[in-house]
């Protein structure tokens, strides 16, 4: 199995992953990294609280979008949902976005570009990076795929005392 699998066993962080995750969302925040390497938080559905998850942001054809590398039933996607897709980006400054889902016909080739982004997420695919657009189009349905649109409303303030990483 390969490590990328195993810190997710179950489509969930094992302890080593959540670390990692609450690690590379701070820095992500901060932003030094690559500018496709960014931090999202949004309030958990239950708890209210501020989670905070680093993803690997995808850029195709000018747009922005957010894949979720395990799935729809990951607590992101969850609380994303719940939160009505509002959501605060950070990648050295605060952006308040509305996250929006990308219909399944149109996932196919942002599913490509984000394997080709995003090596650690290939683990979780079941086709190459450089599967035909079929295989693409065979598991669009499985991996909800978010554009990423600007709000002048803001996101959502973070609490440093509530914030938890879930991925």
């Amino acid at each position: 199995m390969k490590i990328e699998k195993w810190f997710y066993a179950n489509g969930r962080p094992n302890r080593i992953a959540s670390a990692l995750n609450a690690f590379w969302a701070a820095v992500y925040s901060l932003g030094p990294a690559p500018n496709y390497l960014v931090s999202v938080e949004v309030p958990g559905r239950r708890s209210g609280r501020l989670i905070k998850f680093p993803l690997v942001m995808t850029i195709l054809d000018g747009e922005r979008y957010l894949v979720s590398m395990l799935g729809e039933e990951v607590n992101w996607v969850r609380n994303l949902r719940a939160a009505g897709g509002r959501a605060t980006l950070r990648h050295g400054r605060r952006e308040g976005v509305q996250l929006e889902a990308v219909a399944v016909q149109q996932r196919p080739a942002i599913l490509r570009a984000y394997l080709r982004r995003a090596p650690g997420a290939r683990a979780h695919f079941p086709i190459d990076k450089n599967a035909p657009n079929s295989e693409f189009e065979r598991v669009a349905a499985y991996f909800p795929v978010f554009r990423v649109v600007t709000c002048e409303s803001g996101g959502f303030q973070s609490d440093s005392n509530a914030s938890r990483t879930n991925h």
